[in-house]
């Protein structure tokens, strides 16, 4: 039977070695046969011996050659394209960590939790039962229809099934909707700070990402005015995340529904509402969809997946809901370059669909141990003299401002000036070896994001890290 515990290595007794005489023997013939073969071809084999030497060094100087002919030149789409500071930072913490340091990564966007028992159980079923071909481009027909159920239930959004595209993972589904609704010229809204990939698809897709910068005074919320302030006749997209990745604001009803009314007044701009983190919100805040707005359903691609509220990254599964004319699109797309979703993944995402409403007691539970995570985390760091935070509605993440800290005059002992949070992180993780991400990379380099999607004892020894590595003693401020 097949279960989804790993293989062992199996046991058995080794071949016999064989006895010494018989060794003996075959190496005894083997040596009076190479010799009298050397003695008679001796000559030959000296003359052979000489030329492969020339004939090697001749072809290694003509393969050099012809490498340093190669044309070495990339789509300049591709080329511009700037690496992910949250991947390279987590990749670096990794690498410390394997190398022997105790590194502390706080820079990824990835629940410390496992995956709750009944989504693996299914995951692990499906492979028993043969779930393991090629899915159907867009996803299972059942899967696509569980998540209709959802988004009617707990979004009040109407959706078919053909109007859902499965994807692996909702990265995917973001930069499908991109390409599939935007090309050269068109430019695309992206209010800052902003998960570091949109800028980069936008690119991508020829358009040009338009940022706007938001305040921690205004709550790093796009406001309706400047909104208006910055769409023309070339505004394609834009995109909006709430919960948002990485201040952990959350738009309101309100908020949303003054931004629809812009959006009704420029016939040509779409809106890419990423939901991702949607289930994992702090009350007294309520996610609320934009699609649900009326008049808005037509003209938005709604984003959404089992990675954060289900600790399912591994599983690579998001989907995007869309009016068919935009669903058909992204799902040409997918079908010339990855084709349909993991089918073992979809097995374990139906499971994670019937956990209940708002993704049940396991969601509910990893969400309490978000939100006192957060206040712990929100507690320690209001402490640190130069540090500015408010306190995030969803998502978990933090998004200090750490402007009293850098700049003119700061400098930390053994390291030097801290000209601004790249340094500050660079800094932190040389001395503290504490990984965190450079607001920077978000579109706001005043700030710096801490991931708190870490377990109680790994967050307090990371904060105790950074406390100490910001003391007065050994840290300068301006």
């Amino acid at each position: 039977s097949i279960d989804c515990e790993p293989r062992r290595p199996r046991g058995g007794t080794p071949p016999p070695r064989p006895s010494m005489p018989v060794v003996g023997l075959l190496a005894t013939r083997a040596c009076a046969i190479g010799a009298a073969a050397s003695i008679a071809r001796r000559g030959a084999l000296v003359r052979a011996a000489r030329a492969p030497v020339i004939h090697h060094r001749q072809a290694r100087a003509g393969c050099l050659s012809t490498r340093a002919e190669v044309d070495q030149t990339l789509n300049p789409r591709v080329a511009a394209l700037r690496p992910s500071k949250t991947m390279a930072l987590t990749d670096k913490a990794r690498e410390m960590r394997e190398s022997g340091l105790p590194v502390i990564g706080l820079a990824a966007g990835e629940p410390d939790f496992d995956t709750p028992a009944e989504i693996v159980r299914a995951g692990c079923d499906a492979i028993k039962n043969g779930h393991t071909r090629y899915s159907p481009n867009t996803g299972t027909a059942a899967l696509r229809e569980a998540v209709c159920a959802k988004l009617e239930e707990e979004n009040g959004l109407e959706y078919s099934p053909s109007e859902i595209v499965l994807s692996n993972g909702a990265k995917q589904s973001v930069a499908q909707g991109v390409i599939a609704t935007c090309g050269p010229g068109d430019e695309v809204i992206v209010p800052a700070p902003y998960w570091v990939s949109y800028p980069e698809m936008c690119r991508l897709a020829g358009a040009e990402p338009v940022v706007v910068t938001t305040t921690a005074d205004e709550g790093f919320l796009l406001t309706a005015d400047k909104l208006r302030a910055t769409l023309n006749d070339n505004s394609r997209l834009l995109i909006l995340c709430s919960p948002s990745n990485p201040s952990g604001a959350v738009y309101t009803k309100e908020a949303l529904e003054a931004i629809a009314d812009v959006v009704r007044s420029h016939p040509r701009l779409l809106v890419l509402a990423d939901e991702i983190y949607e289930h994992i919100i702090y009350e007294p805040a309520k996610h609320f969809s934009f699609a649900a707005i009326p008049g808005m359903r037509e003209r938005t691609l709604t984003v959404n997946g089992f990675s954060k509220a289900f600790a399912m990254t591994g599983w690579r599964l998001g989907y995007l809901a869309a009016p068919q004319h935009f669903a058909t699109a992204t799902a040409k797309i997918q079908g010339q370059t990855t084709s349909g979703p993991s089918s073992i993944s979809q097995e374990a995402a139906m499971a994670a669909l019937g956990l209940g409403k708002f993704g049940g007691a396991p969601v509910a539970t990893m969400r309490h141990a978000f939100r006192k995570r957060r206040d712990y985390a929100c507690g320690r760091l209001s402490k640190i003299e130069g540090v500015k935070l408010a306190s995030p509605q969803g998502a978990f993440y933090v998004f200090p401002d750490v402007s009293g800290l850098v700049g003119d005059g700061c400098a930390a002992e053994g390291f030097g000036p801290i000209a601004d949070a790249d340094a500050l992180c660079e800094y932190l993780l040389e001395k503290a070896q504490v990984a965190l991400v450079p607001g920077s990379a978000f579109g706001n380099p005043e700030c710096l994001r801490i991931s708190y999607a870490a377990s109680d004892e790994t967050l307090r020894e990371a904060l105790d890290r950074i406390e100490k590595a910001l003391a007065p003693e050994v840290y300068v401020r301006g």
